[in-house]
């Protein structure tokens, strides 16, 4: 990829692209009201590496701590009841916001203006009528940069997006089209009020691109929040947000969540509403993309996504699936007691760090001592996840890169040297017809040999049913130092799947006195290698361990109600 200097045309204003996305950095720090200005100098981020909690309350009134530190559904219980106005909880967050993008660098557009004239209008209603407009009156909702909300860039970090549609400056659609899932959170009574960074091309662990830059984790400022919704994960990391939406190609829900100490939902294709948002190599249909919410707390996760699916999208995206919320799936997990989790230590690939087989065996542990049954998850070799790791790979590489690059090339700008997809000579040729309808039997074919192993552990476990759920690593290291994540598969088997998959803080943090590099190991693969190197517990101190609980297909009730029993066990 060139990386020399071209002309950008800006609202129709010509400039480099190095000018261009200088200019756009700027007018996202204008947005932020003054007030909201953190004192100059900023501490740097070996000064203070964690800036949640005490640091931030410097900067805070009492009850704006107190509104931004409750959770999505407790706020929700407040405002739809009238005992706080949604103005009041919008300038709250607004606020945390200003204070997360000055620290951690985590928003690409802001719209507090109209966010207040909502909350205004919506505690209006509530006067006028005594009772909220949706269930989630009143509470502040961001977005993923993903999503088209009139009046607001929609970059998804590129440089030649800006000022346009996806890249075409001439399209009507520019600043006026919005997408469904904006529509059901305007329909159910949120407040839209900011939109998060991502990567270039959003195939990335981290979140990084030329206009806001490296994106900061809030808990531990030298590693990474994550990708590629990694924005949404450092506000609501921050306490900016009490609660957004991200998308999940290959990890880039449960990876920000994971690295954030946040819970976080991969729903299967087609359960919640994609239609109208931008998309990197849009029109591929192998491995969808999925969107999903990441939030506090996993009564909040269910409030946002039985939000979207009690507004019945399948009414405005044509590949939702018509399936109304379906309590009686939570209900049979908590009637039936028992569960039994499956227990993936290693998938073949890269083995886990020293933090994170720790956090992974708390989690056994505490699922255990709260009477559930534990086995070991080895799928057999026809589902081996070596054979979903070449689906996904080959994946993402059918059209040869000729959708990034043309993003890249409107510019004239480089790709970050973090991102998956960034150098045209490690790219295959584009995939043929042919070869694309090979690999989709060869996926069909993995899907029905996992479905099997599944089904056949019915015969193993105590309570005669299959297991209810796989415990494993959304990674298999701690939240990454700069360009060091190597390796997004131990998320992006669930994509391939097309399973269910909720995350789940551990409760574990990395711990320089226990959490050691581990010495001797002969590494099976360079990734594996890659992901050791890049484990410091120095550097890494205080960052969350956290797993995914895996369920099968469309089984979203299911699996918030088996996160809620593992957090459960691990708060106890």
């Amino acid at each position: 990829m060139a990386t020399t200097t071209t002309t950008v045309t800006t609202n129709g204003k010509k400039t480099s692209w190095e000018e261009a996305a200088r200019a756009k950095r700027e007018a996202i720090l204008a947005t932020l009201p003054r007030e909201y200005l953190i004192p100059e100098p900023l501490p740097m981020p070996e000064e203070q590496p964690n800036v949640t909690g005490a640091f931030a309350h410097k900067y805070l009134s009492p009850r704006e701590v107190e509104i931004t530190e409750t959770n999505a559904a407790d706020i929700v219980t407040k405002t739809t009841k009238g005992e706080w106005s949604a103005v009041e909880v919008t300038k709250a967050f607004i606020h945390r916001a200003c204070m997360a993008h000055q620290l951690l660098g985590c928003l690409h557009e802001t719209d507090f203006a109209n966010a207040i004239a909502t909350a205004e209008k919506l505690d209006a209603y509530f006067a006028e009528h005594k009772k909220p407009m949706g269930m989630l009156h009143g509470l502040p909702v961001s977005l993923k940069d993903q999503c088209h909300m009139k009046g607001l860039d929609t970059t998804m970090g590129y440089v030649g997006w800006l000022g346009t549609w996806e890249g075409d400056a001439s399209s009507p659609l520019y600043k006026t089209h919005e997408s469904v899932i904006v529509n059901e959170m305007r329909r159910q009574g949120a407040v839209l009020y900011c939109k998060t960074a991502v990567p270039q091309t959003l195939m990335c662990g981290e979140t990084v691109n030329n206009i806001v830059g490296w994106v900061r984790n809030p808990i531990n400022r030298l590693v990474s929040c994550g990708g590629s919704s990694g924005g949404e994960g450092a506000l609501v990391g921050f306490k900016g947000s009490p609660g957004g939406f991200g998308t999940d190609i290959g990890g880039s829900v449960r990876i920000p969540s994971a690295f954030n100490g946040l819970y976080g939902l991969r729903p299967s294709n087609g359960r919640l509403p994609y239609e109208g948002m931008a998309n990197s190599m849009d029109g591929q249909n192998t491995i969808l993309s999925v969107i999903g919410p990441i939030a506090g707390s996993v009564d909040s996760i269910r409030l946002l996504t039985k939000a979207v699916v009690d507004s019945e999208p399948w009414w405005e995206d044509p590949l939702v699936h018509e399936i109304p919320w379906r309590e009686e799936q939570a209900e049979k997990v908590r009637s039936d007691g028992k569960l039994v989790f499956g227990v993936l230590r290693d998938d073949g690939i890269v083995r886990p760090t020293a933090p994170v087989r720790r956090g992974l065996e708390a989690v056994v542990e505490a699922v255990k001592k709260a009477g559930h049954e534990v086995v070991d998850w080895v799928p057999p070799k026809e589902c081996d996840h070596k054979l979903l790791y070449e689906i996904a790979n080959t994946t993402w590489g059918l059209d040869g890169g000729t959708d990034v690059f043309k993003a890249f090339g409107l510019s004239g700008e480089p790709p970050a040297p973090h991102l998956m997809v960034h150098v045209p000579e490690t790219l295959q040729a584009e995939k043929t017809a042919s070869e694309i309808a090979a690999l989709n039997v060869r996926k069909r074919r993995v899907q029905k040999a996992y479905m099997d192993f599944w089904n056949s552990t019915a015969k193993t476990t105590s309570t005669g049913r299959p297991i209810d759920a796989i415990i494993a690593p959304p990674c298999p290291h701690p939240p990454a130092m700069e360009n060091k994540f190597p390796y997004t598969f131990a998320t992006t088997f669930v994509n391939v799947l097309d399973y269910s998959a909720v995350i789940v803080p551990s409760g574990v943090v990395v711990d320089p006195a226990v959490d050691k590099p581990d010495e001797g190991l002969t590494w099976r693969s360079d990734v594996e290698r890659k992901a050791h190197e890049g484990f410091d517990p120095l550097i890494q101190k205080g960052a969350p361990i956290a797993v995914q609980l895996i369920g099968r297909r469309l089984q979203e009730e299911k699996m918030l109600a088996v996160a809620e029993v593992v957090d459960k066990a691990l708060k106890a």
